[in-house]
């Protein structure tokens, strides 16, 4: 449950304390004096978006802070652990939004992006807002609420998996027929394209070898008169090639280095140098057999590269690129060749993807059926005690074929009200009456989380559009739903908040200069104050406060 809330410079507050109990608690006050601000800040700290315009004026930053109870919650204690969260007790929710519009989350001191925020959020708190019964005729919410109440919603994620899968390969399978009518053209297309790369042939690298060829054929005599010249200074010169100069220095220096020791090493470089002047030369004999001047062998190295770059400029690639061409040009039929073995295949795999889908599918719709009729007995005994006796409630679950199949399963979902005795049931979306809807909202909102394991149920003047007997009625049920979980509840009606086990007032004060939001727990008497204004407006006089009285004293056995 939610143990405290703590609020600084958001929108007109200027910082708010809150400590919370267990069972019913009530915030009221005047209009905007704040009430929703308070609801606002729970959804903010619990991940909902966030700007810069929630920043009290002035202010750098707004920040929020909830701290829960969690020790009876198994799967946020297992969720928190799962992600490295938790902390031997408690959980500490912490969101900042920045005058410049940055947000920052925080789970137990840990710093984590808002979305794991929210998810954590939706496991504690759940806020049903005054505007829920707006939405409330459409069909999609309705089947989220039908869901809800009956646990089904994980098994409504797997349902979607198996569609979505369905449908992949369903498309995956129609674009394989759709290119079955080019195939055949496709297949003579590669066939010709291949004997043509086969019978070039090209090699890896090929083509950059036979360009080194090319240069050096055509620099041939240049190359080989370059290589003679170069031997004969080497070696091959009668006289004064450098092998025999080498070779007398040797000699030379050797002979004095008897004298002198510093000449050792002199005679060592020499030495080093008459080594490879001498691989050097071996080396030119060799490349100098290498040196071909045969036009033969020029004249077909120019007509193979001249044959690899025309079929590369007819595929519009790179020569070097060929044998690669060649081998996706294979493998690509290879893959047209055996397309009647995929089909039948992909054909087999689309169909049991399909069962798959529909065995999820009729099994999720069981148990919606079920889950329908206990939702539709429990809707409708609630809206005998909210002033509409005789009033009947039912799900309708049409069933829709393989053709209309939709990724939630093989059935939609409608709510249908009739609102007085002996009236057909219509869609809930076709009813005229306000005050009707909103009686209703309320209902299906109460009964629907009896079906969650939310622990902290938040509602945000839910009540609105009702009086007098059905109002307290309305507390009741909201009373009912506290002696089992955390009910926060806004309202401006007295009838609620007399049946209320913790009491808040919102109250609004400006020095002249600014406006800021106070939030006061309440005392018996106060009570008795707050619940005379709700009844009395402006002038509360004493038989107002008497009123407020009785209403406040009669609580205790209204809950008995």
């Amino acid at each position: 449950m939610l143990m405290n809330l703590q609020v600084r410079d958001f929108a007109i507050v200027d910082r708010i304390d809150l400590e919370f109990e267990a069972g019913m608690t009530v915030l009221t006050g005047e209009t905007g004096a704040g009430k929703s601000i308070l609801v606002d800040a729970l959804g903010l700290v619990l991940g909902e978006r966030g700007n810069a315009q929630l920043v009290r004026d002035g202010a750098k930053r707004a920040e929020f802070a909830a701290e829960f109870n969690v020790d009876k919650l198994g799967a946020v204690q297992s969720w928190l652990s799962e992600q490295a969260l938790d902390l031997d007790s408690g959980c500490l929710l912490r969101r900042v939004i920045g005058a410049d519009g940055r947000s920052r989350a925080f789970i137990n001191g840990n710093a984590v992006p808002v979305s794991q925020l929210k998810k954590l959020g939706e496991l504690l708190l759940d806020i049903h807002g005054q505007h829920f019964h707006q939405s409330l005729g459409h069909k999609t919410v309705q089947r989220d609420l039908l869901d809800h109440f009956g646990g089904l919603l994980d098994q409504r994620a797997k349902v979607e998996l198996a569609f979505r899968a369905w449908q992949d390969a369903a498309t995956r399978l129609q674009e394989l027929q759709q290119a079955d009518s080019e195939h055949a053209s496709r297949i003579d297309l590669l066939t010709f394209q291949l004997q043509e790369l086969d019978s070039l042939a090209a090699g890896d690298g090929e083509h950059a070898a036979l360009n080194n060829e090319r240069q050096k054929l055509q620099n041939s005599g240049r190359l080989l008169d370059g290589v003679t010249g170069a031997l004969d200074a080497l070696d091959d010169s009668e006289s004064g090639n450098a092998n025999n100069l080498i070779a007398d220095a040797i000699r030379a220096i050797d002979s004095l280095a008897q004298y002198d020791p510093e000449l050792k090493p002199l005679v060592e470089l020499l030495n080093s140098a008459s080594i490879q002047a001498a691989e050097a030369t071996e080396s030119l004999r060799r490349y100098g057999e290498t040196v071909d001047l045969d036009p033969n062998r020029r004249d077909w190295v120019e007509e193979r590269l001249d044959a690899l770059q025309s079929i590369a400029r007819k595929h519009r690639v790179d020569a070097d690129e060929l044998p690669e061409l060649r081998e996706r040009l294979r493998d690509d039929f290879d893959a047209i060749s055996n397309f009647e073995e995929r089909g039948k295949a992909l054909q087999q795999e689309v169909e049991q993807l399909k069962q798959d889908f529909l065995k999820r599918a009729n099994a999720i719709f069981k148990a919606r059926r079920k889950a329908g009729k206990a939702f539709a007995s429990a809707v409708t005994e609630a809206m005998s005690g909210l002033g509409m006796p005789g009033g009947v409630f039912d799900v309708a679950l049409p069933q829709l074929d393989d053709t209309q199949a939709r990724p939630w399963g093989v059935n939609d979902t409608e709510f249908l009200i009739s609102a007085n005795p002996g009236q057909t049931p219509q869609p809930l979306a076709k009813i005229a009456s306000g005050g009707e809807l909103s009686r209703m909202s309320l209902s299906i909102q109460v009964i629907a989380s009896d079906g969650s394991e939310i622990p902290t149920m938040v509602f945000d003047e839910v009540d609105s559009g009702v009086g007098g007997g059905v109002a307290e009625m309305v507390g009741r049920r909201l009373q009912e739903l506290g002696m089992t979980r955390q009910v926060l509840c806004v309202t401006h009606l007295p009838q609620v908040a007399s049946l209320a086990d913790q009491h808040f007032r919102i109250s609004k004060v400006s020095d002249g200069k600014s406006t800021r939001t106070r939030v006061s727990a309440l005392s018996k008497d106060e009570r008795i104050e707050e619940l005379a204004r709700m009844l009395g407006g402006v002038e509360i006089t004493q038989k107002t406060l008497e009123h407020a009285a009785e209403m406040l004293n009669g609580a205790p056995q209204k809950r008995a």
